[in-house]
């Protein structure tokens, strides 16, 4: 079965979804990438981003590419996981399922690209 083959909801949301989601990994990779090559690369940076709360420690490293990696990890498992998907549905209407699913797919695009934004203006 091709792309242009897909007759079902569940085949042509799950098309668009993974889509977007791919872009969003993209996206999220390249804005950690780029604000890798600025940002300072401390054992801390959550001190320099707000001197105040020092209760939590957390290197550049897992504060610039924890969230890209759990974007791609969703992605792969969106991607390999179609059949699973279409068999385990817990909401009654699938455009309700995909717009769940894509709200919490943005707020962790969103975490991501803030991080990386907030690393790179310490950086700058």
């Amino acid at each position: 079965m091709t792309l242009d083959d897909a007759r079902d909801d569940f085949s042509r949301l799950h098309r668009i979804f993974t889509f977007h989601l791919g872009v969003a990994v993209g996206l999220a990779w390249m804005t950690a990438l780029y604000s890798a090559c600025y940002a300072p690369w401390v054992r801390n940076i959550r001190a320099l981003l707000d001197p105040a709360g020092l209760d939590r420690v957390e290197s550049t490293w897992s504060f610039l590419f924890v969230m890209p990696a759990v974007l791609t990890i969703a992605w792969l498992t969106v991607f390999f996981g179609r059949e699973v998907m279409r068999r385990s549905q817990t909401l009654s209407n699938l455009a309700l399922e995909f717009a769940a699913a894509a709200a919490v797919a943005f707020g962790v695009f969103y975490l991501s690209i803030d991080r990386a934004v907030s690393a790179l203006y310490i950086g700058l």
